[in-house]
């Protein structure tokens, strides 16, 4: 049943646009995009886990109010983000007519929206591109901001652009279909902006653990909606990571996408190997005074009450700082870390010490 429905507005000047946040206005997705384009074909990009939960139905949806639809399906997971499938996704828009005119619609998670947008960013130079995303991580994080891409074989997210949407909608009751290592994995994410940018929020996710844990949906939209608003507030501030503001959306990422990559981005998912990053990321803080045994303790214990990853996977340590060497935070050749110094505040950090770095990975 849909109820309280709230709107983020992200401004950006001419690339500004709202995202709509409620519990079962998926229902409302045509209206959604009519008040936003002129377009009538949409290409839905989704995957194989998400095509028949949702996509199906709003490419339904949508063919009732006279769009023409094609849906396009890429594999579930982490190896979809990759050059070959994206001219596999070019290939068949062209062959199915699609151009300036026509609109990409990603219904999924980080993966579809990332390969998505980056679709929509560079077929006939670039088409408006709206997002569903169906996972939490996806909601909270990566929907919102523009950045899209897809991996090289060594690194991920290199190849890419910045790329707005036109509309983000949210309906948080999707996630009851959310398998429950996805959802863990997106509270990842949750967790961080508390870190970086909210020290109540942290406090709120601490004081709610029982409610997110049992996927309350007033909490839920609660987390969605603040978490939008600090993603925005950033992404309003540096769009395209000119000015250093945005890095501080990246704490435990220098680490996280190390481990994504040792493990072939197929032994954990990324809001997993973010957990465990906050936690290196955090004893690398403390090691250099930073902060204290509080900080780390409380951190530790927020991520523990709902069941994330905190150890450190037993990769070699010298192989993890040669990826971390791969990370678009390196600067001169030098690691920067995203680094806390109380709750709720982030800065990029240079000067730190390989012996320290490599000491953090222990837990």
């Amino acid at each position: 049943m849909a109820n309280e429905v709230n709107t983020t507005r992200v401004d950006l000047a001419e690339r500004s646009y709202d995202i709509q946040i409620g519990s079962g206005n998926r229902a409302g997705l045509a209206p959604f995009l009519r008040k936003r384009t002129r377009s009538n074909h949409a290409v839905i990009i989704t995957d194989t886990n998400v095509d028949e939960l949702y996509a199906d139905q709003l490419g339904d949806q949508l063919a009732d109010d006279s769009w023409e639809v094609h849906v396009l399906v890429v594999d579930d997971g982490e190896a979809s983000k990759a050059a070959e499938v994206a001219e596999g996704l070019w290939e068949t828009m062209l062959a199915e007519g699609t151009d300036r005119q026509s609109i990409v619609l990603a219904i999924g998670g980080g993966v579809v929206g990332d390969l998505a947008g980056f679709v929509a960013a560079t077929f006939t130079r670039g088409l408006q591109f709206f997002q569903v995303p169906t996972t939490l991580l996806a909601q909270v994080d990566s929907s919102v901001g523009g950045k899209v891409g897809i991996n090289l074989p060594g690194a991920k997210n290199m190849v890419g652009a910045f790329w707005q949407p036109e509309g983000v909608l949210i309906d948080v009751d999707v996630l009851a279909t959310l398998p429950d290592r996805e959802y863990r994995a997106g509270l990842g994410e949750v967790v961080k902006y508390g870190v970086i940018l909210d020290a109540d929020f942290f406090t709120y996710l601490e004081q709610k653990t029982a409610a997110i844990n049992a996927k309350d949906p007033a909490v839920l939209r609660h987390i969605v909606e603040r978490c939008c608003r600090l993603k925005a507030d950033v992404v309003e501030a540096d769009e395209r990571e000119t000015t250093g503001l945005r890095a501080v959306l990246n704490y435990g990422h220098t680490y996280a996408h190390a481990f994504e990559a040792a493990g072939n981005y197929g032994e954990m998912l990324h809001g997993e190997a973010v957990s465990i990053g906050m936690m290196c990321a955090a004893r690398l803080a403390q090691r250099m005074n930073r902060v204290d045994d509080e900080f780390v303790a409380r951190q530790f214990a927020l991520l523990e009450a709902l069941t994330l990853p905190t150890a450190t996977p037993g990769y070699d340590g010298q192989d993890l700082l040669a990826l971390m060497r791969n990370d678009k935070k390196v600067d001169d050749g030098q690691l920067r870390f995203v680094l806390p110094d109380r709750m709720g505040h982030v800065e990029l950090v240079k000067d730190t010490r390989i012996d320290d770095v490599l000491a953090s990975l222990g837990s």
